[in-house]
């Protein structure tokens, strides 16, 4: 005999369906969420952290090297305090390289890091020792070695993005996965309750396409990433945690950058990768070095502070005319102390450092007492503890052109303009000097 069912009992067994499915959905939805929630928590504290762990190892490495270039240069260990922080960095560089929850890849970095202190340390002391042919000697060691840390840390870097891709790639499969069962499972709930089970799915659909972007984003180093999300539930948590922590990251990164604390303006690594990256993409640019002359004298005798108000002082004045003269994609950098880098047009340098030459010496003259603007020079001690006369503050231009040279490089610009500037300092006021050369 056939069994009929009351409308009681099928909405009952249709309520049991519901619960059934919708059970089912919320309990395997649950799981995925928290292995995914897992593994993206393991991504950030390993491949992230890893990432930067690389970044902090090269920027640390480039910052020595430009410091080791200058003492060399100049042979005065002045800098030498400098130097000493960024080694003191690198001890905590080399204590975030041993930790234990690094990618197998990197095991190998805190040995050859060590290595490289031990070339730097020998490095350091004929610093000290201001023996400057045997600093040459070990600077040109640590070089190569440098050289071949770079090269390591590249393959290190390599090795760990396809790790990281194939760990994103898995991510996102397991959502996909997690996503195409929760919505089948979803779906056989919807027969009876099409208006709730709807509204979940697209909620849950809203919340995977955004984290799926805003993963592939991160991937690509995009942190601004916007998701867009308006769901509460688990997996738009999970997307708005993505979105904190790509702002985080993005806060982290602009923390490391080098910007003068007196001037705001772009430090050494910035103007660095700027002039790498305009020589790599070929563009022609004018490379000016501006440099204060007689400005340690000047600071001996009037005090740290009217130094301190020169240098600021400078930077505006030099912000402004790169305004006037220059384009908008032209780079305003301060290299440290009293030295300055503007990278421009070729046909634009020359304007430049004319408008900056004429404010500077119409600057100059506010700077002195009566006795001193009057007599255009003053009584202090140099740098070797003798006394002698000093003239009143000039200003030093040297303007190298990359379309003079065949292979441009950052250490090929920066041996042209200190040569440069023993010459302009040995003329009388303030000059700028073109190098119209063409070189190899």
């Amino acid at each position: 005999m056939k069994a009929y069912y009351s409308i009681t009992r099928r909405v009952a067994i249709g309520y049991l369906v519901i619960v059934f499915f919708s059970a089912l959905a919320i309990g395997f939805a649950l799981t995925r969420l928290h292995d995914h929630t897992a593994r993206t928590k393991q991504l950030v504290e390993t491949q992230f952290h890893a990432f930067t762990l690389l970044r902090d190892i090269r920027q640390n490495l480039l910052a020595q090297e430009n410091l080791e270039k200058q003492i060399l240069i100049l042979e005065d260990n002045q800098l030498l305090d400098l130097l000493q922080r960024r080694w003191d960095d690198f001890d905590l560089i080399m204590a975030k390289a041993k930790a234990p929850n690094l990618p197998e890849h990197f095991l190998f970095i805190p040995r050859a890091l060590i290595s490289y202190k031990k070339k730097g340390e020998t490095l350091l002391q004929a610093f000290a020792d201001k023996d400057w042919k045997l600093a040459q000697k070990y600077s040109k060691a640590a070089t190569v070695h440098r050289s071949q840390l770079f090269e390591m840390l590249s393959k290190v870097r390599n090795l760990h993005q396809i790790s990281m891709d194939q760990d994103l790639h898995a991510l996102s499969e397991q959502s996909n996965r997690a996503f195409f069962l929760t919505l089948f499972l979803a779906f056989a709930g919807l027969m009876l309750s099409a208006p709730v089970a709807l509204t979940v799915i697209l909620s849950i659909h809203r919340s995977l396409k955004a984290l799926q972007d805003g993963t592939r984003d991160i991937a690509q180093g995009n942190f601004n990433s916007k998701l867009g999300i308006r769901s509460k539930d688990e997996f738009g948590q999970l997307a708005l945690d993505f979105a904190a922590m790509a702002r985080k990251l993005r806060e982290l990164e602009q923390l490391h950058l080098d910007a003068n604390p007196l001037t705001r303006l772009p430090g050494n690594l910035a103007i660095d990768r700027e002039l790498e990256r305009r020589i790599q993409e070929q563009e022609p640019f004018a490379h000016l070095y501006i440099d204060l002359d007689n400005f340690k004298a000047y600071g001996d005798r009037y005090g740290y502070k009217s130094g301190s108000d020169v240098i600021h002082e400078v930077g505006t004045m030099l912000q402004q005319v790169v305004k006037n003269h220059g384009t908008g994609a032209d780079l305003v950098g301060h290299i440290g102390g009293d030295d300055y880098v503007v990278l421009t047009l070729p046909e634009k340098a020359e304007p430049i450092a004319k408008e900056l030459i004429r404010d500077f010496e119409n600057y100059v003259p506010t700077l002195y007492n009566e006795e001193d603007r009057k007599a255009g020079y003053y009584t202090g001690i140099d740098r070797y503890g003798m006394q002698r006369s000093f003239p009143l503050l000039t200003m030093s231009i040297a303007i190298v052109l990359s379309e003079n040279m065949e292979t441009p490089s950052i250490l090929a610009i920066s041996d042209d303009c200190a040569k440069m500037k023993e010459h302009l300092k040995r003329l009388k006021g303030s000059n700028y000097l073109i190098d119209r050369r063409k070189h190899p």
